[in-house]
């Protein structure tokens, strides 16, 4: 069968991440949501998304596809019943469809949309089986810890982790799992709170303290000194620093020095200045507001905690303070004193003192540099991505 998983209606509220991504691609717990869907599939996947994506996330069609929600987690369960379907028929949990088993014909115009009354004709079983479903950017946060546990148990399951080494502080050391040639030495690592996971060639330097639900995945760095409350997860080849609560990293960003960072997302190559700070609760304890990408304003979120939302590829200068739900766009440069406003669009250059907008130019000079510092080039995939989401945010420089 051939798998393919597709972007709802839900993707203009995941922005800015989806700028630069298919909803599938967002990582929440340990794994991005594709990759979570290939392990239990056992199958490559590719993407149903928007045309400007698809050069670089191609949509490969067969004689016979089912197209998953790629905003909802697998279970083994949604797994049998998806793999049960026969053509036309769709599964489907309340509003929205969760998959759909279709012909290559029926793909034809490449435009499938996520709503059940777009597909008519079809089969609809209902299921109620619980899964997570990424709707909203603070959803990424929100219910981190919950697919953190089930990535931990789908990662280690039936495996044996590597030993913890005597030096470190340890508390439940049955939910912490390491993987080959990672490092740990006199840290302190409580999993009593939730499980602790430690990918290939990643390291966490000494005098870290770490409280589960916590994943630092393959090659990626927890420097000295480092107080991180879970539910958290640092993606490949990302650093951090200082104090972090609730915060999910996508992969490639640091937060390489002190200041606190809670209840926020950031994208890949990000970077936080040293003394970066961001609020997640507000004075008055009042439920916090965020921008909407759609609506073109400030929606409330529904949380008493929430932090701040950065796109990828955007950076901060040294000091750096971000409001209680803050939304910073893709490749935005930040700098200066004072709190910074709580929405700042794609490639703004500037801060307190005001805004102009980033040279598209510099922009994916800097990214170039920014990759080989890694071992890698930017290809033409990824500059026309850069530039297309460039364009597409025009107006919101304005606002």
């Amino acid at each position: 069968m051939n798998y393919i998983l597709f972007d709802d209606t839900s993707r203009n509220n995941l922005l800015p991440f989806t700028f630069v991504r298919p909803v599938a691609d967002i990582r929440i717990g340990i794994l991005t949501i594709r990759e979570k869907w290939e392990k239990h599939l056992g199958e490559k996947t590719s993407s149903l998304t928007e045309d400007y994506l698809r050069e670089k996330f191609p949509l490969i069609k067969e004689k016979e596809n089912i197209l998953i929600n790629g905003s909802v987690c697998p279970t083994k369960q949604l797994v049998k019943e998806i793999n049960s379907l026969k053509p036309r028929q769709s599964l489907v949990f309340g509003e929205y469809i969760i998959a759909i088993h279709v012909s290559e014909e029926e793909l034809s115009g490449g435009t499938f949309i996520a709503d059940t009354e777009e597909f008519d004709g079809s089969n609809e079983i209902e299921t109620i089986t619980p899964h997570i479903k990424i709707t909203n950017t603070w959803d990424i946060f929100v219910k981190n810890g919950e697919a953190l546990e089930e990535d931990f148990q789908l990662l280690t399951h039936n495996r044996k982790s590597q030993e913890i080494s005597k030096t470190n502080n340890v508390i439940s050391a049955e939910n912490i799992f390491i993987e080959e040639d990672a490092k740990i030495e006199y840290a302190t690592l409580n999993a009593s709170t939730g499980p602790i996971y430690i990918g290939k060639d990643a390291e966490i330097m000494e005098g870290s303290l770490i409280r589960g639900p916590f994943a630092l995945c393959d090659s990626a760095l927890v420097k000295m000194g480092a107080k991180i409350y879970g539910p958290t997860t640092v993606g490949p080849f990302s650093k951090v620093a200082g104090e972090l609560s609730n915060v999910v990293i996508f992969g490639y960003s640091s937060k390489a020095h002190d200041g606190f960072l809670g209840n926020s997302v950031l994208g890949e190559w990000c970077n936080l200045g040293a003394g970066t700070n961001n609020s997640n609760l507000k004075n008055n304890y009042d439920e916090v507001k965020l921008w909407n990408y759609p609506s073109k304003t400030f929606i409330s979120t529904g949380l008493q905690f929430c932090g701040l939302i950065l796109g990828d590829h955007s950076k901060t200068g040294i000091n750096v303070m971000f409001n209680t739900g803050t939304v910073v766009g893709v490749y935005a440069n930040i700098f200066g004193s004072g709190f910074q406003r709580n929405f700042i669009a794609s490639y703004s250059w500037g801060g307190t003192s005001g805004f102009i907008t980033f040279d598209l130019e510099k922009a994916l000079e800097i990214a170039s540099k920014v990759f080989e510092r890694r071992g890698l080039t930017v290809t033409e995939l990824e500059k026309n991505i850069l530039v297309n989401v460039y364009n597409r945010t025009y107006g919101y420089r304005k606002l």
